[in-house]
């Protein structure tokens, strides 16, 4: 169901029942929809066994034998000389 922001405001309560017994409850401004409320139930199953940031990170390509030799093979300190 649409409600216009002004209605989601003065029935906020009626709003997040109805997202919980009918299923998202859409707010317009001006007409467009700009925002939905849903039951926490709906948001949980939106986002069950989706990877987080972490996750994409860690499971990156691995690193073959060329790589891994070339971080052995570097200098221990990660400074340099400089000139004053």
């Amino acid at each position: 169901m649409d409600w216009q922001l002004q209605d989601a405001k003065n029935r906020f309560s009626k709003v997040v029942r109805e997202a919980q017994t009918v299923g998202p409850q859409f707010v317009t401004l001006r007409g467009a929809r700009t925002a939905v409320v849903l039951s926490a139930s709906d948001y949980e199953a939106l986002y069950a066994g989706r990877p987080t940031l972490v996750d994409d990170l860690l499971s990156g390509p691995a690193w073959d034998e060329e790589v891994l030799a070339a971080i052995d093979a570097r200098a221990a300190t990660p400074g340099r000389d400089v000139a004053f």
